[in-house]
């Protein structure tokens, strides 16, 4: 605009209505043109307009139970959902439990009556899962007190965790309570009950006791 008004000086045919008429073209013009990014010549520096105001479309934001969907599908079972093995089985119910004895033979069978909520049971059990790993001779029966309350109580089960030891026609050969600073008891329980024999008979299992009469439940027991 600076040369314009530089001609204007210079040469008397350029009038003043011909250089306003070329002024109000020129905003016209300007007002005209789409919006383009602002830059400074002497600074190098362009500010650049929102896509919104550009004339570009929003990104469309991804559902959101999409990931709600990927982290349900990562979710990492319970600590007493955890077995190592086949030797590991869940009892939920007094049958599952008097199966289980009838159907080990001759193998020695651990049982560990445990809770949920119990802190001790928690600390101990993967200990006990390496214990499983390393003899696979052994049965492991988990008992959640919670689910088979009626059958625990019968069994005198008071405090968690605590341990039956079974085997064949001798039936329950020990029954004692553990925590992981005494794990030393289950060992030498395996030591002195898992060796080389052959029982006389069918499979006592829980004996004399009659699981089939079982009391209400009570409340939760203490911990170890």
């Amino acid at each position: 605009m600076a040369d314009v008004v530089r001609l204007s000086s210079h040469s008397p045919r350029f009038s003043s209505s011909l250089l306003t008429s070329f002024s109000s073209t020129s905003n016209s013009l300007q007002l005209s043109l789409p919006s383009i990014p602002s830059c400074n010549s002497d600074k190098r520096i362009c500010t650049v307009l929102p896509p919104s105001t550009a004339g570009f479309p929003r990104r469309k934001q991804l559902p959101s139970f999409k990931v709600r969907s990927t982290l349900a599908e990562t979710e990492q079972p319970k600590w007493w959902e955890r077995n190592p093995g086949p030797n590991m089985i869940d009892i939920h119910s007094t049958q599952e439990f008097l199966s289980a004895l009838s159907e080990a033979g001759e193998r020695l069978v651990i049982v560990e009556f445990y809770g949920t909520w119990c802190a001790s049971c928690r600390a101990l059990f993967p200990k006990l899962c390496r214990t499983a790993e390393e003899h696979s001779e052994i049965l492991f029966l988990k008992v959640n007190f919670d689910e088979n309350k009626p059958m625990c109580k019968s069994m005198n089960v008071k405090v968690l965790p605590y341990f039956h030891f079974y085997r064949g026609a001798d039936g329950q050969l020990e029954a004692f309570s553990c925590s992981l600073a005494k794990f030393q008891k289950i060992k030498d329980a395996i030591a002195m009950h898992n060796t080389a024999r052959c029982s006389i008979g069918p499979p006592r299992g829980v004996g004399d006791l009659d699981l089939e009469a079982l009391s209400a439940p009570k409340d939760k027991p203490t911990q170890a």
